[in-house]
């Protein structure tokens, strides 16, 4: 058995695979559903970050298969640290990054356990996460909490419409013209599947994206997609300056 055979056959042994890696020049999902993916997404949002990432330190959170955390170590990273709750994910994730070289430190944890990392990050990516999980507003409050240090590039699948309303700050407790309107913040709950995977719990509108960002912490500097924001860290809305009183909990 030639190398090329060998790493093809460690490839399969490593599936199935949700990132379409390319190692060595073999392809790790090239019938993807989505496509090439998700190098196909990169390349639409890529450019809000700096090509060379010398002297950053990049928290990928939720990072599968590794994609964005290999892309941040290949940018110049000076730190690249990648966790994932899936076992199975992170197991191909070191296998990239080995394959690879790239000096890339993978933990095993939930989200909601960042505050044991006990330090912030220049970046961190937070994306294709927020939508799997059961606490939301929790997860981006420790975030703001916890890791952020600067910036965070965030992702969350959406539907409904891309208008956003034009809303007041208050309402009257009789006027309820604020649900009956598309464009103001709505997040759907799913109680069973949704695209087959029980695991999607909250589909939000732009609206509601936009919104929960702001109202833990975050401000909007980029928005190169549809699902994908750049965002900075900031002071949290005074309504909502208590710092969240659950620092970690098993997802």
């Amino acid at each position: 058995m030639d190398e090329s055979d060998d790493l093809s056959r460690r490839i399969a042994e490593l599936g199935p695979w949700f990132h379409n890696l390319r190692i060595g020049g073999i392809q790790t999902a090239p019938d993807h559903f989505l496509g090439d993916y998700p190098a196909f997404k990169w390349q639409g949002f890529r450019h809000v970050l700096p090509e060379n990432t010398s002297g950053m330190s990049v928290l990928d959170i939720g990072c599968n298969a590794g994609f964005y955390a290999l892309e941040m170590a290949r940018r110049g990273a000076s730190e690249v640290v990648a966790i994932d709750s899936d076992a199975h994910y992170l197991r191909q994730a070191r296998f990239a990054a080995e394959q690879a070289d790239a000096d890339i430190t993978f933990r095993q944890m939930s989200v909601y356990d960042v505050g044991s990392l006990g330090r912030r990050f220049d970046l961190v990516i937070f994306m294709g996460v927020f939508y799997h999980l059961r606490h939301p507003l929790l997860a981006l409050d420790l975030l703001h909490e916890h890791v952020v240090g600067k910036q965070m590039l965030f992702q969350c699948m959406q539907r409904g419409t891309q208008a956003v309303a034009n809303l007041a700050h208050d309402y009257d407790f009789d006027d309820d013209t604020l649900f009956h309107q598309d464009a103001a913040p709505r997040l759907h709950f799913i109680e069973h599947r949704f695209a087959h995977d029980p695991t999607n719990w909250f589909v939000p509108n732009r609206a509601a994206t936009e919104a929960m960002l702001r109202s833990s912490g975050f401000a909007i500097e980029a928005h190169p997609e549809p699902e994908v924001y750049l965002c900075r860290r900031e002071a949290r809305p005074e309504h909502t300056d208590q710092p969240p009183r659950i620092v970690a909990a098993d997802r």
